[in-house]
């Protein structure tokens, strides 16, 4: 199965020490069978201005492949930002599909999903101190959830800080970005709340 395709994804952040980029293996939530990888690319001057600046008004690029070595399937990039950030939506081509905008004001945090041709398609809604998010489309229908509390294979389980659940309500051509904005909630967007 394609990973675009999955409705449900495991993500596990690596640990470590001074850690200056991200990495995440997203994995089968029933096998633990690791189906794909998350990212961040970025310069050594980039990784450089990170022990200097605040990583949230940084550059970043993330690319998410189904293993380590191959191309990418998405990516997500966002430039310079001090205030709102958007963050692009490729494909594995590089042709844009949408973006993530961040809200002005939200107490639970999330951000606003954006098509090609600046429609908004859906929203993240959430609070970051029990992350817990939903994405719902704009007439309000759940697409996705993002969480730390997880009711698989028959029985409840609470990740840790460094993981989390995703699960898209349905399948279709939509998947591509309800996934990336599900995994910017982590990789891109908690900078701002920390």
């Amino acid at each position: 199965m394609h990973l675009l395709d999955r409705r449900t994804i495991f993500v596990r952040e690596h640990v470590g020490l001074l850690k200056l980029t991200g990495a995440y293996d997203l994995l089968d939530p029933q096998t633990q069978e690791k189906i794909g990888i998350a990212q961040e690319k970025i310069s050594g001057w980039q990784k450089f201005l990170r022990l200097l600046v605040k990583k949230a008004m940084l550059p970043t690029r993330v690319e998410i492949a189904a293993a380590e070595g191959q191309p990418p399937v998405l990516v997500l990039t966002r430039g310079f930002t001090f205030f709102r950030s958007k963050v692009l939506v490729l494909d594995g081509a590089g042709t844009q599909i949408g973006y993530l905008r961040s809200k002005f004001f939200s107490l639970g945090g999330g951000f606003h999903v954006f098509s090609n041709d600046d429609q908004k398609f859906a929203e993240v809604k959430g609070d970051w101190k029990g992350w817990n998010f939903r994405l719902v489309d704009v007439t309000g229908r759940e697409m996705g959830i993002v969480t730390k509390k997880w009711a698989g294979l028959g029985k409840e389980f609470f990740t840790n800080a460094d993981q989390y659940v995703i699960e898209v309500k349905e399948s279709g051509s939509s998947n591509a970005l309800v996934l990336a904005a599900a995994l910017a909630i982590d990789i891109v967007f908690k900078e701002h709340q920390g």
